[in-house]
């Protein structure tokens, strides 16, 4: 498949992205070898080869989960731009 400008400016549009000069044309060779290799991928019997959903099987090792204090609530407000008594105070992010 041969990657165009027209759809290197179309990816673009749609991932609110812009690319010029260079640029674009190092994305466009980018893209041409990602097809490229999907391409070989296709070349690959895969008749009897299960999906892997893990690449290992190990299993996570997760510590244990203990509560704990690491900063107190007056030290965490200490350095707050804006603060009212025991909360932070921030700018309004939804409108009525």
């Amino acid at each position: 498949m041969k990657i165009t400008d027209e759809t290197v400016e179309h990816i673009a549009n749609l991932a609110r992205l812009e690319f010029e000069g260079d640029e674009k044309t190092r994305i466009k060779e980018d893209l041409e070898n990602i097809i490229t290799f999907m391409e070989k991928l296709q070349e690959v019997n895969t008749d009897n080869v299960d999906p892997l959903v893990f690449m290992t099987n190990e299993k996570n090792r997760l510590r244990d989960d203990v509560a704990q204090v690491t900063i107190s609530h007056e030290e965490a407000l200490k350095n707050a731009p804006k603060k009212d008594s025991d909360y932070f105070r921030i700018p309004k992010v939804l409108k009525k």
